[in-house]
């Protein structure tokens, strides 16, 4: 099975690029860019289907705006200042303590520990 989508009309067999979704309630068909996944309640189309569609009587015709397939160098670039942003350590946190609980309890590999009480000196 081929893991490009094609166009649910007959006898099409170009690549889907639009996803039509009717929404009997406000009798609307909704005609937007291609959906993540198929779904049984929706039809993808290739563009030339997606452009001749037609409603029926009395129903409206929704066409979302499609986005390019690239994102931009905005998008990298806020992405990437996320990432730095998330691997930097947090502004006073210096290393965690190690040696300084006590066990109080254990389930399976998982400990319970208690800060220890320190001693004053004298």
């Amino acid at each position: 099975m081929s893991p490009v989508r094609r166009c649910s009309r007959t006898a099409c067999s170009s690549p889907a690029v639009f996803t039509l979704t009717y929404v009997y309630a406000d009798s609307t068909a909704v005609l937007g860019p291609l959906a993540t996944y198929a779904e049984p309640h929706c039809y993808d189309l290739c563009a030339e289907h997606a452009e001749r569609l037609t409603a029926p009587r009395g129903w409206e015709v929704v066409r979302l705006p499609t986005e390019g397939g690239q994102p931009s160098t905005d998008d990298l670039e806020a992405l990437a200042n996320a990432v730095r942003e998330a691997a930097r350590p947090a502004p006073g946190s210096g290393t965690e303590p190690v040696g300084q609980g006590v066990e109080v309890g254990r389930r399976g590999h998982l400990r319970v520990l208690r800060s220890a009480q320190t001693q004053p000196e004298r």
